[in-house]
């Protein structure tokens, strides 16, 4: 009877010489998937920095502009309370048709003179932020009206606003260029007429602030 044992023999020495090539193949599969997952991670980054880099930059710019605002928000909160804004609002030329000191009714290289106008040189253009200021008051005949008081220049396309309501009665007397009163509102030539003749009320201006960066 022949013995079937060297068959057997050969055989698993067949299996045997055959592990180091599985294990081989093992190893390229195993490196073949780690480079497949290394470049689908460094895709995905490549694809969030791409996605996130102008995102950063508008919120960056919205966070700067919602500080421009609270900024001018504050100071006109402040300077009403202080009671210097209606006074500046009074310091009006009437021979000049424009406001005292300047060369063409408006200020266009700080604030006004008046306490109001250091706050708006101290708060904002000594943080390099430019500034203007508009008025807005309405006609008699409810129409809406503006001019300026301090233009700085062009406002930019990030530039924010802050705006605040002060009522003017016709017995509010109009400033001399020293601070001196003189005759009231309604005996004045002003740059807003008498929207409310039948009321003590002479008007309504609204203050706005415009600010930017330079």
């Amino acid at each position: 009877m022949v013995s079937d044992r060297p068959e057997r023999s050969r055989t698993a020495d067949r299996s045997e010489a055959s592990h180091p090539e599985r294990r081989r193949g093992q190893a390229y599969t195993l490196e073949a998937v780690a480079a497949g997952m290394l470049l689908l991670a460094s895709v995905l980054f490549a694809l969030q920095v791409t996605a996130v880099t102008p995102l950063t930059g508008s919120t960056s710019s919205q966070h700067i502009e919602n500080q421009q605002a609270s900024l001018a928000e504050g100071l006109l909160a402040s300077e009403a309370e202080n009671g210097t804004i209606v006074p500046t609002l009074l310091y009006w030329n009437e021979t000049g048709s424009g406001f005292h000191n300047t060369s063409r009714g408006v200020y266009e290289r700080a604030g006004p003179p008046t306490t109001f106008g250091s706050a708006l040189n101290r708060s904002l253009a000594d943080r390099n932020i430019v500034f203007d200021v508009n008025l807005f008051y309405v006609r008699p005949n409810g129409e809406r009206e503006s001019r300026p008081l301090v233009n700085l220049g062009d406002p930019s396309d990030h530039a924010s606003t802050a705006s605040r309501s002060f009522t003017l009665y016709d017995d509010d007397r109009v400033l001399a260029a020293n601070g001196t009163a003189l005759g009231s509102l309604e005996n004045t030539s002003y740059f807003a007429s008498d929207a409310a003749p039948n009321s003590r009320v002479y008007n309504v201006v609204e203050v706005e602030v415009v600010v930017w960066r330079m």
